[in-house]
């Protein structure tokens, strides 16, 4: 019989069946996915039911779900899965999933026809709702919730406590506004080296030791606080910025910010991801609204604990207090660290850009300045390139409002405004308690308007409340109480606007950049944002004095005016990448 013929009765379909299979040699490779062809191999035959072809179907969709390994990945999925016989998984004789095969080998970029039609199965086997909406790791999420909350406690109650202490060393935003100004210069130069850093390094003990470098931190700001307390008052406000205790605090308050930063940074950019799933929508929608919510909640309790501290207690007191607290919520934030990554199944025991072992480590103090240059170039260009840029730049210039929010300059201008502490601790737990409000109201405006109309949503109420906040103030009747309480009442409602952007604009940068550059444009987009506070706490400098909040005020409205243009702007001319990422 020719060998034709022979070939066409092997290869010809079946009666009952559609589709043919055949099983390889256990030596034999098909020439197809081969870079170098071998001579041609003898094919026997065999058919099989449909339960084995979905069972090699679902261990090349297992084996294909990261895209830098597609093709290494789906081989080694088939051969772990088990097969009847012992032998080699079974292939389909199609043209043209064969060649899209053979393009994969030559290009890892190029998707494969194959690997782009399973997930179309498995929405056939499974509900695709279950499976967006469910995280990865349940568990190990609820851990990372609680370490949020013991850690984000004590850092609101700090950054309730100090400045208040701080403002009443001297009649003047001076003080403050050198503390604020120096930290957020850190943050600017070195929050693209620390997202580089905390990706080279294993993840969860630098996330230890950030949080034992923050508790330091606080403690030796108690240290010189505390200190300041002790000695003659400094006359004018230069004399007591000269003075020693006042560098060792800007020193120790900029590396409590720049860890901060470096936690935030982990948690929101690497944790969150992994541990809802980027490619699950709605839970890492979810995630962000929860981790939101606890962020607010801390908030809230650091800024009504600040207010019974310092209405029963003198400064320096609340100051200890303040301090005991972070030290004791320590060991708790390690622990839940730790057991996050048991529940995840160990997935943070590394970090993600191993060393090679056989690569030594040299202390060059040149060959770490040009890194260090090189790492922030990349950084900035990475941010640059990104394809939500507008959406990120947005929430930089809603960053430059340091004075219409709950912050170090607002505590010390209403405390030199005569301001009691109750007033104090209602104003910084209402704005968190409507930010709380807003995260429930978000995902309801999203379902109604899409992510990015939202957004613009919530820029444009900032803005507006704002504005109208900025023109009760420059009316000047803010010394009467009734005017004071509309003041703040609209910047308590402007933070409804301002929590919801934040959320959103959250997730349009996650969905928006490849996991792989999440946090090196996370911390630039940090460093930008500290750019524009360093600017404002520049102004605030300049001003000197409390009669001069009047500006800074107007300027922080502008800004926010501005953050809002600029988005609709962008939605009004979406870019085709756009439309891509986010459906309008």
């Amino acid at each position: 019989m020719p060998a034709s013929t022979s070939m066409s009765k092997i290869l010809s379909r079946p009666s009952s069946s559609s589709t043919s299979f055949c099983r390889l040699p256990r030596h034999a490779v098909p020439a197809a996915f081969a870079r170098n062809p071998a001579p041609p191999v003898r094919l026997s035959c065999t058919w099989h039911s449909l339960t084995s072809r979905r069972r090699f179907a679902g261990s090349c969709h297992a084996g294909a779900s990261s895209r830098t390994s597609l093709a290494g990945a789906s081989g080694e999925g088939a051969s772990a899965g088990g097969y009847e016989d012992g032998g080699l998984p079974f292939v389909k004789l199609s043209s043209n999933i064969l060649q899209a095969e053979l393009s994969l080998l030559k290009d890892e970029e190029v998707p494969s026809p194959l690997l782009t039609t399973l997930p179309s199965l498995q929405k056939r086997n499974r509900g695709d709702g279950h499976l967006e909406s469910a995280p990865a790791y349940p568990a190990a999420m609820n851990a990372l919730y609680a370490a949020c909350l013991a850690g984000n406690a004590t850092e609101h109650l700090w950054n309730f406590t100090w400045p208040a202490a701080v403002a009443m060393l001297h009649q003047s935003l001076l003080p403050v506004a050198v503390l604020g100004f120096f930290t957020k210069l850190v943050v600017f130069v070195a929050g693209p080296l620390a997202g580089d850093l905390v990706s080279s390094l294993p993840r969860i003990p630098t996330y230890r030791s950030l949080t034992v470098i923050q508790a330091a931190a606080h403690l030796v700001s108690a240290a010189m606080i505390a200190h300041a307390f002790t000695i003659p008052r400094a006359s004018t406000a230069l004399e007591l910025l000269l003075r020693p205790w006042f560098a060792v605090l800007v020193a120790s308050t900029a590396i409590d910010r720049l860890s901060c930063v470096s936690i935030g940074i982990i948690a929101e950019r690497d944790f969150v991801l992994q541990l809802a799933g980027k490619d699950r929508p709605v839970a890492l929608a979810q995630a962000n609204a929860t981790l939101s919510r606890v962020d607010l909640i801390c908030e809230t309790a650091g800024a009504s604990i600040f207010a019974f501290l310092l209405s029963k207690n003198d400064p320096l007191t609340c100051i200890k207090l303040s301090c005991l607290i972070s030290l004791s919520a320590l060991p708790l934030h390690i622990f839940l660290g730790g057991m996050m990554n048991r529940l995840a199944d160990g997935i943070f025991d590394h970090s993600e850009h191993r060393r090679s072992p056989d690569a030594t480590f040299t202390f060059d103090i040149r060959r770490i300045v040009e890194d260090a240059s090189t790492t922030i170039r990349h950084g900035w260009k990475e941010y640059v390139s990104q394809p939500v840029l507008p959406a990120s730049l947005a929430y930089v210039l809603v960053c430059f409002n340091v004075a219409l929010a709950p912050g170090a300059l607002m505590t010390t201008f209403l405390i030199h405004n005569g301001v009691s502490p109750l007033v104090l601790g209602a104003f910084g737990g209402s704005s968190a308690l409507m930010g709380i409000l807003a995260t429930f109201m978000t995902p309801s405006l999203v379902k109604e308007l899409g992510i990015l109309r939202s957004g613009a949503v919530g820029l444009l109420a900032q803005s507006t409340l704002l504005s109208a906040a900025v023109l009760v103030y420059l009316s000047g009747s803010i010394s009467r109480p009734g005017a004071l309480f509309v003041f703040l009442g609209l910047i308590v409602a402007s933070r409804l606007g301002h929590m919801a952007y934040s959320v959103i604009g959250l997730q349009v940068v996650q969905t928006g950049n490849p996991i792989g550059k999440a946090k090196l444009i996370g911390a630039t987009e940090i460093a930008v944002a500290s750019l524009a506070e360093l600017g404002m706490m520049a102004v605030a400098v300049a001003a000197k004095d409390v009669s001069s909040f009047g500006v800074v005020a107007v300027l922080s409205a502008a800004a926010v005016a501005a953050a809002a243009w600029l988005y609709c702007g962008w939605l009004a001319n979406p870019t085709q990448k756009l439309k891509t990422l986010f459906p309008l």
